[in-house]
């Protein structure tokens, strides 16, 4: 009868071959100083912090603006580590903003409503 059964591959075992080389070649100087690009000043700042997953609610258009802008940037070569990095940095800079209180250009956009 048939004896012959299929051998599985060992994942776990020692492999020469890179997966991630083998899919986008062999590293170049140009990926190398790409990689090497210091991220943005604020991103340096809060990476070292703890960090908590959060949710919130966004309108389609403004995720689908901030995905393609996040893309974008990263095929300009900016060293952006991640999504989470971009929003980071951009709440960053908003909360800067609101800090500036009459000047801040993201309260004007607010209307107060009662003293609170």
């Amino acid at each position: 009868m048939a004896s012959n059964k299929k051998k599985t591959p060992n994942l776990l075992e020692d492999n020469p071959f890179d997966p991630v080389s083998s899919a986008t070649g062999p590293m170049t100087e140009s990926r190398t100083v790409a990689s090497k690009k210091a991220p943005i000043e604020e991103s340096k700042k809060i990476s070292g912090s703890k960090k908590k997953k959060v949710g919130f609610y966004l309108p389609v258009d403004i995720l689908e603006r901030f995905n393609r802008k996040f893309h974008t940037l990263k095929l300009e070569g900016l060293a952006i580590e991640n999504k989470s990095a971009l929003l980071e940095a951009g709440l960053c800079f908003a909360l800067d903003d609101m800090d500036k209180n009459a000047k801040s250009r993201i309260l004007k956009t607010f209307v107060k409503t009662g003293d609170n």
